[in-house]
């Protein structure tokens, strides 16, 4: 998984069953980039962002799943009625049978952290990296301070480091 315009690149690779059923997907997208559900999400077969052909003069709707309870346009499936494989050809990268104890995700590899909810999207959260990196900036301690409260912790924050065992624990700790 990467994200889409993410300049470094931020992006996980993870072992995960096809049939794990979206809901899971999303806890497992959510635990891999450090996020904490706050926002809505869905999943599209294609690129919802890329614009749509029309077809007969008519431009389609595209089809998206969403948590069942917020399903409400005619082109609207719920997500707990399918699965990782039935939505999206997946790259294999290696194939093993799993492990009896094996939790449902693993990530075995990625780049860099997710950015911080509620910092605007990859603008916003870049220019808060900005900031942060820029003593002189004017917005230095706002931003400073807003990241030690999103991230609970005085340490500085790192947006290039990845730590995949802590992950792991969340990951296992989702299911």
């Amino acid at each position: 998984m990467e994200l889409v315009d993410s300049e470094p690149s931020i992006w996980r690779q993870l072992e995960m069953p096809g049939s794990l059923a979206l809901p899971q997907v999303h806890q497992v997208l959510q635990a891999a980039f450090g996020w904490e559900d706050a926002h809505l999400h869905r999943f599209t077969p294609n690129d919802p962002f890329a614009p749509l052909r029309p077809v007969d003069g008519q431009v389609p709707e595209t089809l998206q799943w969403l948590p069942g309870r917020e399903c409400e346009e005619p082109e609207d499936r719920p997500e707990e009625d399918c699965t990782l494989e039935q939505l999206f050809s997946l790259e294999l990268v290696s194939g093993r049978p799993a492990e009896a104890d094996a939790p449902p995700a693993l990530l075995t590899d990625g780049e860099r952290r997710g950015p911080l909810e509620d910092s605007g999207g990859l603008p916003g959260y870049e220019a808060i990296m900005d900031a942060l990196a820029d003593p002189a900036h004017p917005d230095h301690a706002e931003y400073s301070a807003w990241v030690t409260e999103i991230t609970g912790s005085n340490e500085p924050f790192d947006p290039a480091s990845l730590d995949i065992p802590a992950v792991n624990r969340a990951l296992a700790d989702q299911f």
